[in-house]
């Protein structure tokens, strides 16, 4: 008569090891839980007809988990599982996707400006050279994990201003140097009587409603924006139009925050009104130095960055009914913000605005602009 089949003895520490996987069966995988199950009611005398029913296998199974730990010990609860048929994709073929789906497709010769999984397999399909057939859920899996990913375009100025260098060095010069005497100005707009898109907190199902306004007849205002650096403050005027007379006004109410008839730095950019015969002759007079911006390097004006705020907690989500409304709303917001200037959603909303305004240009101080593709 045959020998009935059952596991060796287990040592003390394999004993312990199993009992610890069946008390803790969560905190394991399904396989290990269910050998390691098998392995202990074989070691308390159940039959191999028995054991099935209690791990949920079939009695093959049984035999071999039973053979394995008599040949492997402890090793055969995390089996090696063999891995499967060979790859088709091969390392050549993940790098050829890569460089393919990098490609604007108008360069390869395609009538379309960007790819899509569906055009990206069918050109792989059929490139010439070396065709790749693949499914689109594998190439999606590919393209994933190689970090290739839909991102929307971004677009960069160039300056071809041939003072580049020396405008910027000047302005960071007194920025940093001067910074209690030093002033920016900036137009903010156009500013149309209409409704701003935003967010607010609202029931669910239940978001704020704007009315739709198709007929804007109030036309469109600016506001004239100033800037102490040092004093960290922001003030302004709204006009319903850029003007000469209202660039002025800013360089005297710059003016008037240092009466000491010391000399002050204005930081501008290069508009035509900025640089009018009577504007610069009024700075030689009252000892005002215009320090101008590079063209298409509106980053490198100081002010640039508070006009995020302005468009976040004056703008959004608001309906003025008048340009006195809005210049009301403007003021307001203005006397608030120099009360609050350290103001976490300030700060924040400032960081944005920077990073915004520096993403066009894609460069940081003392460094040229890229080149275009």
């Amino acid at each position: 008569m045959a020998e009935k089949l059952k596991v060796r003895r287990p040592t003390p520490e394999e004993g312990a090891r199993l009992l610890r996987i069946v008390r803790r069966g969560h905190r394991y995988k399904a396989t290990t839980y269910r050998r390691a199950m098998g392995i202990l009611g074989s070691a308390e005398g159940n039959s191999v007809k028995v054991l099935p029913n209690l791990v949920h296998t079939s009695p093959d199974r049984v035999r071999q988990v039973i053979h394995a730990f008599n040949e492997k010990g402890l090793d055969c609860l995390d089996p090696k599982w063999a891995c499967g048929r060979p790859r088709e994709i091969g390392d050549e073929d993940r790098a050829l996707i890569v460089k393919m789906a990098s490609k604007r497709p108008r360069s390869l010769g395609q009538p379309f400006t960007r790819w899509s999984i569906r055009k990206l397999q069918r050109y792989l399909a059929t490139k010439k050279r070396r065709k790749l057939t693949i499914s689109r859920e594998r190439l999606r899996q590919v393209l994933a994990e190689e970090d290739i990913t839909f991102k929307k375009t971004k677009t960069w100025k160039e300056s071809n201003d041939p003072d580049y260098d020396a405008k910027c060095a000047r302005i960071e010069d007194v920025v940093n140097n001067h910074p209690d005497r030093t002033f920016a100005f900036d137009e903010f707009g156009p500013l149309a009587i209409r409704p701003y898109a935003g967010s607010a907190w609202s029931h669910k199902n239940k978001p704020q409603r704007l009315p739709a306004n198709y007929s804007k007849k109030l036309g469109t205002s600016q506001f004239h924006a100033c800037y102490s650096v040092g004093d960290d403050t922001l003030w302004g005027v709204l006009h319903r139009r850029k003007s000469q007379r209202a660039v002025l006004r800013g360089l005297k109410s710059m003016r008037d925050r240092r009466p000491d008839g010391e000399r002050i730095y204005a930081i501008l950019d290069n508009l035509p009104l900025h640089k009018t015969e009577r504007i610069r002759d009024w700075c030689a007079a009252n000892e005002v130095e215009l320090c101008f911006t590079p063209t298409s390097t509106s980053w490198a004006n100081p002010i640039e960055c508070h006009f995020g705020p302005l468009r976040e907690f004056v703008l959004a989500n608001s309906y003025p009914r008048s340009h006195r409304a809005l210049s009301r709303a403007l003021h307001k917001h203005c006397r608030w913000r120099n009360e609050n200037a350290r103001h976490p959603a300030i700060l924040e909303a400032e960081r944005k605005e920077r990073a915004r305004v520096r993403s066009e240009s894609g460069r940081r101080w003392g460094q040229r602009q890229p080149r275009a593709a």
